[in-house]
């Protein structure tokens, strides 16, 4: 790993630990994870014994209180291998942070403590087929119910879109439990076990990251004791929702890791192939493309490493942030592209490059689309009053 300010040389060595592990483990399964869409839970299990699942929370909680830097390490090298896997990561420190700083400690302790050890694999279920980027405007609905003395919330509604669907364990559910004019102000999040009653999963046929899948959830008088309760009523959403900035960050580093792999294995491959007499690297309608976007990737790392360094200090960081996820995966994806024609027709064949370009491309949909984070930038420049929704 380059010298870089964010990374002192305790995580510079996490990383190169991390990084075999990767490169041994990770790897060779790329593309037969893609094929039977299927992920490896026993993978899983190993990272979680060896500390690579959640390392940013607290010993309390089962990790190891190392900070968001340190995850983001980890979250870099799992990704340089395989970034369908990696997505593990992600859902894992998303939900870790909203588990720990939410949930009654009885719940979700247990769960917590399932999910850094590999054991447990916890999705998010925001969005909804009539909703989308509108992520505050959700149908779900949560309604509060007594049986027997008992306090109940009932849920009924569809998620979609939602990553690991039909492979999680538990998922964290923002529905509706004020009145549909209260927007994010009337949402309340609760954690809820996949094999509840009531509640049913499918699949789509996506075009990348297929190992992780995703689909749809559908709950029909799903019964959740209020103790499965995230945060206040109807504060869900304004409380919960703060945690997407972590995660923003993560992502822009997990798609510039596969970007960054392949930059590297396609200056190799340019002095190695020839033409017209000369290696590729010769001419300057190849290089130069390849130049311009080492440069941009060497940037926009270090903004997403910046957004993580303000989290760790407790500073502001959503416009870091959001800088993070719009310009992350975009910029992999062109990078790729580039990287893909670069090597030609071998580029073109199903392979290594081609899963790469299909699994990034997700990333530009999910988790926010590009046009909400430029908002989320231009409402922390210019104030929340002057950039309306």
């Amino acid at each position: 790993m380059n010298p870089n300010p964010y990374l002192d040389a305790d995580l510079q060595a996490l990383a190169e630990t991390v990084r075999r592990f990767a490169d041994e483990r990770v790897k060779p399964g790329f593309q037969a994870r893609d094929q039977t869409r299927v992920l490896d839970r026993a993978l899983l299990r190993e990272m979680g014994e060896l500390g690579f699942i959640c390392p940013e929370l607290p010993e309390q909680h089962g990790g190891l209180g190392m900070g968001c830097l340190a995850a983001g390490v980890i979250h870099e090298e799992i990704a340089r291998a395989d970034l369908s896997f990696s997505y593990l990561n992600l859902l894992a420190s998303l939900n870790g942070q909203i588990l720990s700083q939410y949930g009654r400690p009885e719940v979700v302790g247990p769960w917590l403590k399932k999910i850094v050890q590999g054991e447990a694999i916890c999705a998010i279920a925001l969005t909804e087929p009539r909703g989308g980027s509108d992520a505050a405007n959700l149908r779900l609905r949560i309604e509060r119910v007594s049986d027997g003395g008992d306090d109940f919330y009932v849920l009924n509604g569809e998620k979609t879109s939602i990553s690991a669907a039909d492979q999680a364990d538990i998922t964290v559910v923002f529905g509706r439990t004020g009145t549909p004019e209260s927007g994010a102000h009337g949402v309340t999040a609760l954690v809820v076990p996949m094999d509840t009653p009531g509640l049913t999963t499918n699949r789509f046929d996506c075009h990348g990251q297929r190992a992780i899948g995703r689909g749809s959830i559908f709950f029909e008088n799903v019964r959740v004791p209020v103790s499965h309760r995230l945060g206040d009523e109807n504060k869900g959403f304004v409380q919960v929702m703060h945690g997407f900035d972590y995660s923003r960050s993560l992502i822009g580093l997990q798609c510039l890791a596969v970007a960054r792999v392949a930059l590297d294995e396609t200056w190799e491959y340019i002095t190695q192939r020839q033409a017209f007499g000369q290696p590729l690297s010769a001419f300057q309608g190849v290089t130069h493309p390849l130049a311009a976007f080492d440069t941009e990737v060497e940037g926009a790392r270090l903004l997403c490493l910046q957004g993580l360094w303000l989290k760790d200090k407790g500073l502001p960081h959503s416009a870091e942030a959001g800088m993070a996820k719009w310009w992350g995966p975009k910029l992999a994806y062109d990078v790729i592209h580039q990287c893909l024609l670069s090597h030609g027709h071998g580029g073109y064949d199903r392979g290594l490059m081609e899963q790469r370009l299909r699994d990034v491309l997700g990333f530009q949909i999910g988790d926010g689309t590009a046009q909400i984070m430029k908002t989320i930038i231009a409402r922390t420049r210019a104030g929340r009053r002057f950039v309306p929704a």
